[in-house]
């Protein structure tokens, strides 16, 4: 999925705020299940909260930048699914995260439906 960097990602310098990475892989979780004409959870009283983030900012984006996320599946199991999402620019990269999802039900962990694990065993963005 591809974002530009706008004013609004950025500071007085025009470099992107370091916690805008994390929206914009966010943003690209998401669009994975628009994309495919539903969204990323059953009901109101369930979805995927993020469990863990091991996160690497490894160079630094500036306004008016093109960015490419992409989002690779590392791990699935029932409940839960480990996803490595990079933002690059052209080829360099810029932020790199490991993300830990769980899916919730009613505040409990949950199975993951098969509609929403079909999304993610066809997970590429």
């Amino acid at each position: 999925m591809q974002i530009r960097i706008y004013y609004e990602d950025t500071d007085a310098g025009g470099i992107v705020y370091h916690s805008k990475y994390l929206n914009f892989c966010e943003r690209a979780r998401s669009e994975a299940f628009f994309q495919r004409g539903i969204k990323p959870f059953e009901d109101e009283n369930s979805g995927f909260v993020v469990r863990k983030i091991e996160a690497d900012f490894l160079s630094t984006a500036k306004l008016g930048d093109i960015l490419e996320v992409v989002t690779a599946v590392l791990e699935k199991k029932r409940t839960n699914i480990l996803l490595k999402q990079t933002i690059k620019r052209d080829e360099q990269i810029v932020f790199e995260a490991k993300i830990l999802l769980a899916y919730i039900k009613d505040g409990k962990v949950a199975r993951i439906p098969d509609s929403l694990m079909a999304v993610i065993e066809d997970i590429s963005i």
